[in-house]
């Protein structure tokens, strides 16, 4: 089957290394705002918007995490780059984690933040398609207002969190709340990543459990956790100090530096 990819909207960083920064739902290339300075000198960073999110284009007749991964790899071939470093955020792991199983050649490294690589249970599958339903309903509000104490404690990034989310368009949030109901298991080629993965946990993280990194690594070949106990599912604004040190150890384990 063709995926009829899109040009993802992109920032770019310094120069070096290509470290591929995928962001979360349902949000943009901002969170990472807060980790570019630490990291632009060490590394070439790339920020895209995911298909629907921030300035790129919102077709979204079509959504699975296996399209986001392949309008990635699109993006990478646009740049001229044949290997590249991916961290992804919660929804962005996931697409991380389809990206590392489709095109392991084109990968160096691997960094889940606040993700996971199990599917949903029933349960929150189910959570999924009520809240897609209320968003249709209900509009953007619904979790502008109601998700962001979920991703952080901080109220200033709440707030930052908020304008993001107000951003997104009701079909956008609705295909991406059905995508991840509907993703895959990725446990099961774990084991068949052959690059070094992170995984990096909040230890205040409400939606992501810290056992879920720790379970993941045990299944990969070289894989480390670095657990950051004041953050929740942002560390990247809570922490960026810690999260761009702990990205920055995972570019130099994937490049020998």
């Amino acid at each position: 089957m063709e995926l009829k990819t899109v040009d993802l909207a992109v920032e770019q960083h310094g120069e070096g290394i290509p470290l591929v920064l995928l962001h979360g739902f349902p949000l943009n290339r901002r969170i990472w705002h807060p980790i570019v300075p630490l990291l632009e000198k060490k590394s070439r960073l790339i920020l895209p918007d995911l298909r629907g999110f921030g300035d790129s284009p919102q077709e979204v007749e079509e959504f699975s995490m296996r399209l986001l991964a392949a309008d990635v790899l699109q993006l990478l071939d646009r740049l001229n780059i044949e290997k590249a470093v991916i961290a992804g955020h919660s929804m962005g792991g996931y697409v991380a984690l389809e990206f590392a199983h489709a095109y392991p050649h084109r990968l160096k490294g691997l960094a889940l933040v606040a993700s996971q690589a199990d599917a949903d249970s029933p349960e929150r599958r189910q959570a999924r398609l009520i809240t897609a339903r209320e968003v249709r309903s209900r509009g953007i509000r619904y979790i502008a207002e109601g998700m962001p104490s979920k991703l952080s404690a901080d109220a200033a990034i709440q707030t930052q969190l908020s304008q993001m989310i107000s951003a997104c368009s009701v079909p956008v949030v609705v295909a991406a709340l059905k995508a991840m109901a509907d993703r895959r298991d990725a446990n099961p080629w774990l084991p068949e990543i052959q690059v070094p993965v992170l995984a990096i946990t909040g230890g205040e993280d409400q939606l992501v459990p810290v056992e879920k990194a720790y379970s993941l690594i045990k299944l990969v070949n070289k894989g480390w956790v670095i657990e950051i106990p004041e953050a929740g599912h942002m560390p990247m604004m809570e922490s960026p100090r810690k999260t761009a040190d702990a990205l920055f150890q995972l570019v130099c384990a994937a490049n020998g530096c």
